[in-house]
C-alpha cells in the first residue's frame, strides 16, 4: 500500500505545489489521451464544448509549439453554481484540461484544482458542490493512467 501510494506521488503533482495546477501523468499520446477523456466525459452525461489544438495554432503562426490540446467540458448544472456565488467565477467555467508533451515526450494532463478555484474566488458556500466536481474531474482524469 505504501508502495502504491509512493507511485501516485509520482504521477499526480500536488495542486499547492504548483499553484493550483494539478498535474497527472498520462500513460497515452495526446491525441489519446484527449479521446479519452472525451469518451469519459460524454459516457458521463458531461457536456462536451470542445478541444483547441494549441499546437497547431501556434506552428500556424510561427512558433515552435510541442503538441498541446485544451479540453473544455463541464455540467452547466453543477458549475454554474459557482457563478451564482461569485461571478468572477466564470473565469473557471467550463472545466478546462491541458493536455501536452514535453521535450522527453511524456504526455501530462493538468487541470486547476477545484479547492484552489473556490479560494482564488472566495466561495464559501459550495463546497458540496466543488467536492462534487472535485471527484468528476479526478474520475475523469482516471482514464489516462495506464493501467
Amino acid at each position: 500500500m505504501i508502495a502504491g501510494a509512493a507511485v501516485l506521488m509520482t504521477v499526480v503533482l500536488p495542486a499547492a505545489a504548483s499553484d493550483g495546477v494539478v498535474t497527472i501523468k498520462s500513460g497515452y499520446s495526446v491525441a489519446e489521451t484527449v479521446a479519452r477523456i472525451k469518451k469519459d466525459v460524454l459516457k458521463k452525461g458531461i457536456m462536451f464544448f470542445g478541444v483547441i489544438d494549441q499546437a497547431k495554432l501556434g506552428n500556424k503562426a510561427g512558433n515552435d509549439v510541442r503538441p498541446s490540446r485544451l479540453v473544455m467540458f463541464g455540467n452547466p448544472a453543477l458549475g454554474t453554481t459557482f457563478i451564482t456565488s461569485n461571478p468572477e467565477a466564470g473565469l473557471d467555467w467550463p472545466v478546462r484540461v491541458l493536455v501536452y508533451q514535453t521535450p522527453d515526450r511524456q504526455v501530462y494532463a493538468a487541470y486547476s484544482d477545484f479547492d484552489w478555484i473556490a479560494k482564488r474566488h472566495g466561495i464559501t458556500d459550495r463546497q458540496a458542490q466543488f467536492k462534487m466536481a472535485t471527484e468528476v474531474i479526478q474520475s475523469v482524469t482516471s482514464s489516462i493512467r495506464k493501467n
